[in-house]
């Protein structure tokens, strides 16, 4: 049995992912920030919206998982610099289909080309197969952690 002296925190691996994911995150912020004045869920909602096209903020909610005032307040914030245009479900007035505006399938396309460069120089040290090993086992990390996810709170959880 490994005593609590043996156990290095710095090297817990939910410690690691954190660490790695919040440098990284920081640095591409600034990208997003700079051109565009967006904040990191206003960043991810354009994401989803220019990846799949028109959502509602609750299939945001559940592909990005990332909590409804959230994606309410990003979405009010994207709308107000017409980076997104909200419009009334015709069957469910209740629901809002969100989609991107010309100007935001063109701040999504440029900052697409961006994360494509900025992931190619996070990932520059590595080989081609180290690359795709931390890919892969990120994935794994990831469907495993949603699937405990299910098994504590009986819901299911979609992957970004």
């Amino acid at each position: 049995m490994m005593s609590d002296d043996d156990f290095d925190l710095t090297l817990f691996l939910p410690y690691l992912l954190n660490q790695a994911a919040e440098a990284s995150s920081m640095q591409f912020q600034q990208f997003y920030k700079d051109r565009y004045g967006m904040l990191r869920t206003e960043w991810r909602v354009l994401f989803h919206l220019g990846l799949y096209g028109q959502m509602t903020a609750r299939d945001i909610g559940f592909r990005a998982k990332m909590h409804k005032t959230k994606i309410s307040r990003a979405v009010q914030k994207l709308s107000e610099r017409r980076f997104v245009s909200r419009a009334r479900d015709d069957e469910d007035r209740r629901v809002e289909r969100l989609s991107l505006t010309a100007q935001g399938r063109a701040a999504y396309r440029d900052l697409y080309a961006v994360a494509q460069r900025y992931d190619a120089e996070l990932t520059a040290g590595m080989t081609q197969g180290e690359r795709h090993a931390l890919r892969q086992l990120l994935v794994k990390l990831q469907d495993r952690g949603s699937t405990s996810g299910d098994r504590n709170s009986g819901k299911t959880a979609g992957r970004t």
